[in-house]
C-alpha cells in the first residue's frame, strides 16, 4: 500500500511539474505574428491575437536618432496614440557596403517599449519623397551606378531610376537584413507593420528616357502587365503600341512597383509581418493630364499594377494632404477595397481635418496617423510664443483620448461591419445662437440607418431645441455609432447631436429611449458612469464635448 501510494504521489508531482513547464512556456512563448485578415471584403490588423486600431501618428522625417528621441515621447504622450510611425534611414543603417548599424533601430524599439507604444517602422531607402536622399553617401558617390532618371530633355531628375538593377539589389541586401534583425531583436512584436520605401515615383519627368529605359519602352510589354490590364496577348507591340498616351505613366509604375516589390519579397520571407506602400496621391477628381502628380506610386488608376508587380505588398496606402472635402472623401472610398485594407499612414493632424479620422473609420480603417507630429520643431502662435501640446496637438489628441479606451472594441466592431459614422461636411450659414431646431421637421444633416432604426444627426453645439454656440470657424464635428446587439448602439462623437426613430415597417410608431448610458469602457467593457434622462435626451443625444454612450431605443 505504500509503494502504491508513493507512486500515486511521484505521478501526482510529475503532473503538476509538467503543468508548470507548460504554463511557463505559454508565459514566455512569443505573441503571435502581426498579420492581416479579411472577412465579407473588411479587414483587420490582428495584435497579440486580436483586431487592432492604429491610433497614430508619424514623427517629422529626421526625428528617428536618439538624441531627438524624447522630443517624440512627449508628443505621444500629448497625442495619446498607440502606434508610432518613425523611420529607419539606409544612410544610418549601411554606413559602409554590408556593414549595418542596428543600434539605432534597437533604441528606438527598447524606447517604445518603455513608453508602451507599438511601432511602425518607415523604410526610407531608394525612395523618399520620389527622391534617393536616403542613399548611403558611398552610394550618391557612385552615380553612374546608382543612377537617376534621365528626363525627357536629357537632363538628369532628382529620382532614382527603376532600371538600375545595382540599387535594385543594394536595397534588396540591406531591407532583408533589416527584417532579419527585426525577426530576432524584436520577439515581444513591438513593430507591427513596416513601410517599404516612401511615396516612391518621380516628380518632373513621367518616366526615365535614359537610353537603356527607352530600350525597354520600346521592346513588348511584358505578358504580366497585359494581364493585369486585361489585354489579350500579342506579339511584338510596345508600350505605345499598347498603351497610347498612357504608356509613360504605366510604363513608370510597372517598373517601381516591380522594383519595391521584388525588397518586399525579400523582406517577407524572412519576417512575415504585413507591408505597404504609401503614395503622394493624385487628386481623384482632378488629376490633370499631363500628370502633374508624382508617377510611379500607387494612385488609384494603377492599383491593377501594384498588385500585379507587387503581391507582397498587403496595403496600397494612400497619404493624404487634400484640402477639399469631396476629394479627401473619395480617397478614403476609393483605397477600402476587397483586396485593399484602408490606413492613412500620413494626413494633416489639425483642424478640420481631424473629424476625417471618423470618415475613414467609417470605410473600415485599420489606422489613421497624422504627419510632422514631434516637439523636434517649435511652432509659435500669433503672439510669436512657442504654442502649448493643447493648441499643437488638441484636435488629434481629442479623438484618441476619445478611443483610447475602447480601441479593440472599435476595431472588432469594424471588421463585423457594425459600424457607420457621419462627419460635418460644412458650416451651416443659419447656424446661430438661439436659433430654434423645428423638432417636426428635425434638421437633419445626415442620416445614419440599422435596420429597424434610423439615426439622424445635426451638427452643432445644442441645448434642447436652440443651439448654444456659434459654429467654430472651420466644419469639426463627428459622430461613430456602432450597433453593439439588435436594438443597442454605442455612440462616440462630438459638436453634433442624435436622433433616434422608427424605421422600416415600424417607421412613424411611437418610441421611446429604454436606457441611455453615459460612460466609457474599462479593460474591454463598457462602464457605465450616469444614466441620461430628462433634458439630456428628451431633446435629441447632445454631444457638446467628446462623449460616450450606450444607447438602447424601445417601441411604445
Amino acid at each position: 500500500m505504500k509503494n502504491k501510494n508513493s507512486m500515486q504521489h511521484r505521478i501526482l508531482i510529475g503532473l503538476v511539474a509538467a503543468g508548470v513547464a507548460l504554463w511557463i512556456h505559454a508565459q514566455s512563448a512569443d505573441p503571435p505574428l502581426p498579420h492581416l485578415e479579411q472577412n465579407n471584403g473588411r479587414h483587420a490588423l490582428i495584435v497579440d491575437g486580436e483586431p487592432y486600431l492604429i491610433l497614430g501618428a508619424q514623427c517629422n522625417n529626421s526625428s528617428a536618432w536618439p538624441a531627438m528621441l524624447p522630443k517624440v515621447w512627449t508628443a505621444m504622450e500629448a497625442l495619446h496614440v498607440n502606434t508610432l510611425e518613425i523611420p529607419v534611414y539606409w544612410e544610418q543603417f549601411e554606413p559602409e557596403p554590408g556593414q549595418y548599424d542596428y543600434h539605432v533601430i534597437d533604441t528606438i524599439i527598447m524606447q517604445a517599449r518603455e513608453h508602451d507604444l507599438r511601432l511602425i517602422l518607415l523604410w526610407f531607402a531608394t525612395w523618399k519623397n520620389g527622391s534617393n536622399h536616403y542613399m548611403p553617401q558611398w552610394m550618391k558617390l557612385q552615380p553612374g551606378k546608382y543612377p537617376n532618371i534621365t528626363g525627357k530633355n536629357g537632363r538628369q531628375v532628382d529620382s532614382p531610376s527603376p532600371h538600375a538593377r545595382a540599387a535594385l539589389e543594394a536595397d534588396i541586401r540591406a531591407f532583408s537584413a533589416f527584417m532579419h534583425h527585426l525577426r530576432e531583436a524584436d520577439t515581444r512584436r513591438t513593430v507591427i507593420m513596416v513601410q517599404v520605401q516612401n511615396e516612391p515615383g518621380s516628380w518632373g519627368s513621367v518616366r526615365d528616357y535614359s537610353p537603356e529605359a527607352q530600350k525597354i519602352f520600346d521592346s513588348p510589354v511584358p505578358s504580366e502587365v497585359l494581364s493585369a490590364k486585361n489585354i489579350s496577348p500579342e506579339s511584338n507591340r510596345s508600350w505605345p503600341d499598347v498603351f497610347g498616351r498612357d504608356a509613360d505613366e504605366f510604363f513608370q509604375v510597372w517598373h517601381v512597383a516591380s522594383y519595391i516589390g521584388r525588397i518586399a519579397a525579400a523582406g517577407k520571407a524572412i519576417y512575415p509581418i504585413p507591408l505597404y506602400v504609401n503614395g503622394s496621391i493624385r487628386d481623384p477628381l482632378n488629376p490633370g493630364w499631363p500628370p502633374a502628380y508624382e508617377v510611379g506610386g500607387p494612385n488609384d488608376n494603377v492599383f491593377d499594377l501594384w498588385k500585379a508587380a507587387a503581391p507582397d505588398v498587403d496595403i496600397l496606402a494612400p497619404d493624404i494632404y487634400i484640402a477639399d472635402t469631396e476629394a479627401y472623401l473619395k480617397v478614403l472610398e476609393l483605397y477600402s477595397r476587397s483586396d485593399n485594407p484602408l490606413f492613412v499612414p500620413e494626413t494633416i493632424g489639425f483642424g478640420a481635418f481631424t473629424r476625417f479620422f471618423f470618415a475613414a473609420l467609417g470605410h473600415g480603417a485599420i489606422g489613421y496617423a497624422p504627419f510632422g507630429m514631434d516637439d523636434t520643431r517649435i511652432r509659435t502662435g500669433s503672439d510669436g510664443h512657442p504654442l502649448s501640446s493643447e493648441a499643437k496637438y488638441g484636435a488629434t489628441a481629442r479623438n484618441y483620448r476619445l478611443f483610447e479606451p475602447m480601441a479593440r472594441q472599435i476595431a472588432r466592431l469594424n471588421f463585423e461591419g457594425r459600424i457607420q459614422t457621419a462627419i460635418q461636411l460644412a458650416l451651416d450659414p443659419d447656424a446661430e445662437p438661439g436659433n430654434p431646431v423645428d423638432q417636426e421637421n428635425y434638421v437633419t444633416d445626415r442620416s445614419l440607418h440599422f435596420g429597424e432604426w434610423d439615426a439622424d444627426i445635426a451638427f452643432g453645439t445644442f441645448y434642447r431645441m436652440a443651439r448654444t454656440q456659434p459654429p467654430p470657424e472651420t466644419p469639426d464635428g463627428c459622430i461613430l455609432i456602432a450597433e453593439l446587439d439588435k436594438g443597442q448602439y454605442l455612440l462616440a462623437g462630438y459638436h453634433c447631436r442624435v436622433m433616434f426613430r422608427p424605421a422600416g415597417p415600424n417607421e412613424g410608431r411611437p418610441w421611446e429611449y429604454l436606457i441611455v448610458e453615459e460612460g466609457q469602457y474599462d479593460d474591454g467593457s463598457f462602464r457605465a458612469d450616469r444614466i441620461l434622462n430628462g433634458d439630456q435626451t428628451d431633446w435629441g443625444l447632445n454631444f457638446p464635448e467628446p462623449a460616450v454612450l450606450r444607447v438602447t431605443p424601445y417601441l411604445r
